[in-house]
């Protein structure tokens, strides 16, 4: 199942793309796609309807983030083999945390802002895992009963404030619209522990990111366990769970990195695409 939010921001109607790749309404059976909805077992009763019985959605409106209200964003560092070693770390034992802003989340296809002044802007492609129920103190044998599906996602960060203004990563990572959700939350019924997906982004027409989630260090279930030590999950919130090599900072003998008026295009395999267009905040 693939579940939606679409219409203007603030304004986001919970929807649905059918097999057919088609756009219907679940207002009726929904007030949104949002922790408190998903806590109450809407996927499950989801699963009941026929998508052919919904209203279609005419023409083609703005699809936002695919969930809302989360109270928090955790971030996996360094959690694939590749991105470690081009950056010349070494490859964590345990699942490095941190935080990113929740008021960094917006739409799959929306402009993103580069902070003033800002001259290292990166991308980060990531799988991203939206917690259904509360989860604290899970076993990883029980991890995936907690997980709603899963998101499209960029961690988007500026590598000076990142790296060079102090303290840990947070204030690299937390500029608005620097977590682009979307577009669609795909279940767990259609992808499992996301083992499988291969994830590409491109800017300007060049191809930066090539992946796949077979070679993260700390998988779906283990991610969910590991920082249900630490924290309450609540449902709705959502784990970026580390990217791929390829980010601008690596590049050799000269960093790339975003400006004004660059595309940036990105796909997952069953997480659909993305497509945003970088302007000056």
């Amino acid at each position: 199942m693939k579940l939606v939010r679409y219409g203007q921001p603030g304004a986001e109607r919970p929807g649905l793309i059918d097999a057919q790749g088609i756009l219907r309404d679940l207002s009726a059976h929904a007030r949104d796609i949002d922790g408190a909805s998903l806590n109450d077992g809407l996927i499950a009763r989801l699963h009941q309807i026929d998508p052919e019985s919904l209203p279609v959605v005419e023409g083609a409106p703005r699809l936002g983030p695919c969930v809302a209200g989360s109270s928090k964003i955790v971030c996996i560092g360094l959690n694939y083999v590749d991105h470690a070693r081009e950056g010349g770390r070494e490859i964590p034992k345990e699942p490095l945390l941190f935080l990113k802003a929740p008021s960094s989340i917006t739409g799959p296809n929306d402009p993103i802002l580069i902070p003033r002044g800002s001259e290292r802007t990166d991308w980060e492609i990531e799988l991203a895992i939206i917690i259904g129920k509360d989860a604290h103190y899970v076993d990883e044998a029980h991890a995936l009963d907690h997980v709603a599906g899963y998101a499209l996602a960029n961690d988007i960060s500026e590598r000076d404030h990142q790296l060079r203004r102090g303290g840990e990563w947070t204030k690299g990572k937390s500029h608005d619209t620097f977590c682009p959700l979307g577009p669609w939350l795909a279940t767990t019924d259609e992808l499992g522990e996301a083992g499988d997906i291969a994830l590409t982004l491109e800017v300007n027409g060049v191809e930066r990111q090539n992946g796949h989630t077979s070679n993260l260090i700390f998988g779906v279930a283990h991610a969910v366990a590991y920082i249900s030590l630490f924290m309450t999950l609540k449902a709705g919130d959502i784990i970026l769970t580390g990217t791929p090599a390829g980010v601008g900072q690596s590049i050799k003998p000269d960093p790339v990195f975003l400006g004004p008026g660059d595309v940036m295009t990105m796909a997952g395999s069953g997480l659909g695409r993305q497509s945003h267009e970088f302007q000056t905040a």
